[in-house]
């Protein structure tokens, strides 16, 4: 592997996942997982319960370590990647919050700048007006006074990906983003996530919602333990395993609309 790989051109390399496998109270979790993500990728990982989706993403972000295999992040081994600010990362369950919590929209948002830090961290005015920047970004721009917790679960979660993309990271992961998010809500969360994507971030979302395969993503990677499929949204729905991956009563979703 070349890990001066040059993730700064359009459609360079930024993740490079080498054969890792990785194991759970010697439950194996993940099987011998190869693929690149790309600049620019919209990318959708799906698979059932317990295919191994979530872990795959804590192993990327250094949450979790391998029991064999490599992960590079931009070029370099995931072990020595330091760079953390260049990468955002929304976790399941971000929205569950205490909804007295005396603390702003801004301020959440403005506590993503404190990660390229040094000691002692101080939020500046410019850490406030990357917020606010953050925030108009995700649509959320009227509500930078307000207290978290009287926001709605959608709005909530547009503040937790403010606060993940306020360093203007190259890539952005989300685990199940739509939990707590109302259906109503779903078509303009997505609508944001793709405005972002054509922004220039690169999106790598962790979703059961099959749908999002069909209207949103350019790219699929469908996890059962092994890498079951990796490839373009279109080879995807050509794809002669795509019947084993997706229930019957979804094959409508295989035609774009």
């Amino acid at each position: 592997m070349d890990t001066t790989t040059n993730t700064t051109k359009k459609g360079g390399v930024l993740v490079r996942i080498e054969h890792v496998d990785f194991s759970y109270r010697e439950q194996q979790v993940l099987k011998d997982i190869t693929f690149d993500i790309a600049r620019g990728d919209f990318l959708a990982i799906i698979g059932p319960n317990g295919s191994g989706k979530s872990t795959l993403i804590r192993l990327i972000l250094r949450l979790l370590s391998p029991d064999s295999g490599e992960i590079y992040i931009l070029g370099r081994p995931v072990r020595t990647f330091f760079n953390w600010d260049m990468i955002g990362y929304v976790p399941q369950k971000a929205t569950h919050i205490d909804p007295i919590f005396p603390i702003t929209v801004e301020e959440v948002i403005a506590l993503g700048r404190l990660s390229g830090k040094k000691f002692p961290r101080w939020l500046d005015k410019k850490d406030r007006d990357a917020a606010r920047q953050a925030a108009n970004l995700v649509g959320i721009g009227e509500y930078v006074d307000c207290r978290i917790g009287a926001l709605s679960g959608g709005q909530q979660q547009r503040v937790f990906i403010a606060r993940a993309i306020v360093n203007s990271p190259e890539i952005l992961f989300l685990d199940e983003p739509t939990t707590g998010v109302d259906v109503k809500a779903q078509d303009d969360f997505y609508e944001m996530l793709d405005n972002l994507n054509r922004s220039g971030v690169t999106i790598v979302l962790v979703t059961h919602d099959i749908g999002i395969v069909n209207k949103h993503v350019n790219k699929v990677a469908c996890l059962n333990q092994t890498l079951v499929f990796h490839g373009t949204h279109d080879e995807f729905c050509s794809s002669a395993r795509v019947r084993e991956l997706i229930p019957g009563d979804h094959h409508l979703i295989l035609h774009r609309h």
